[in-house]
């Protein structure tokens, strides 16, 4: 879905993502980054391109690039499955460089956008999942302060058509100010990106 929204905390801004994103997020992925994704890693600057249209144009997903102070691409990341009727929201399609592993990044993108979830839009959830096997994932999800909900057996299928499990966690409005101060002190305590 198109949008014009631009967020922002610490020092990263999300921006709409675009098809000028794809050279610079090619360079961040590999097979191994890639894992749990549902699409093949990109290859090329148009495969790449084409994940970023697609991105672009599902219904109910805000897709964005995240960016660093300097305008260097960290990674992306997106609001989806959103249904304001009901409140709701998912938070997921996120994979940044290596290099900002460990760092900032994932707290201050995830602040940004739970920030506009609960305080703008209202949301009552807001919900992340990963692929069960992604312990790397599943272990930022914990420390964000997220439930863990449970796990959705053979829910996904992986780009090579095996099926796999997914784990979903949550954060309701009510607990999103305890989120919040964990995340503001993960970022006052936050090593420096890179």
């Amino acid at each position: 879905m198109h949008h014009d929204l631009t967020l922002h905390a610490a020092d990263l801004r999300l921006a709409p993502l675009a098809e000028d994103h794809a050279p610079a997020l090619l360079d961040l992925v590999d097979d191994e980054l890639w894992a749990g994704m549902t699409s093949p890693t990109p290859r090329t600057v148009q495969e790449m391109t084409t994940w970023v249209h697609a991105a672009r144009t599902t219904p109910q997903r805000y897709a964005f690039a995240v960016l660093g102070p300097d305008g260097t691409t960290r990674g992306s990341t997106s609001f989806y499955e959103v249904d304001e009727r009901v409140a709701r929201c998912e938070i997921g399609h996120t994979f940044y460089g290596r290099a900002w592993w460990g760092g900032s990044t994932n707290p201050a993108a995830k602040l940004a956008l739970l920030t506009h979830a609960f305080d703008v839009w209202g949301m009552h959830r807001v919900a992340l999942r990963a692929d069960a096997r992604n312990s790397r994932s599943i272990a930022a999800m914990r420390r964000l302060g997220a439930t863990a909900e449970g796990v959705l057996r053979g829910h996904r299928i992986a780009a090579d058509g095996t099926r796999g499990d997914t784990a979903y966690f949550s954060v309701l409005a009510e607990e999103w100010p305890g989120v919040r101060e964990g995340l503001l002190e993960r970022l006052g305590s936050a090593p420096a990106p890179g």
